[in-house]
């Protein structure tokens, strides 16, 4: 599992290619929400195994919380990070939409 962000992954999903966003997954242990819990919002489809989290008020996709082989997984919107120069990591393709 990823604990330095060295990459960041674009899934073509109808959902991800909406909303631009530019994933990096982690473990729980290593995740730590600045916003009070009960400030997100949450959004499941599908199977809704997945917990995606978004802010409210603007709508904004931060994250997204769920299990990756076995193992909880945080993924983390990496546009939402501060002080994180996008345009120097490389950029991995998930093809999210033949899921």
């Amino acid at each position: 599992m990823r604990h330095s962000l060295t990459q960041v992954i674009k899934c073509n999903c109808s959902i991800c290619s909406r909303m631009g966003a530019l994933r990096w997954g982690i473990a729980p242990d290593r995740f730590r929400l600045l916003t009070s819990p009960e400030d997100m919002a949450t959004y499941t489809f599908g199977k809704q195994t997945i917990k995606h989290r978004f802010c409210p008020k603007c709508g904004i996709h931060t994250f997204a919380e769920g299990v990756r082989l076995g193992s909880p997984i945080v993924v983390v919107n990496a546009r939402c990070l501060e002080g994180v120069e996008l345009s120097s990591l490389p950029v991995k393709p998930f093809d999210g939409r033949s899921l």
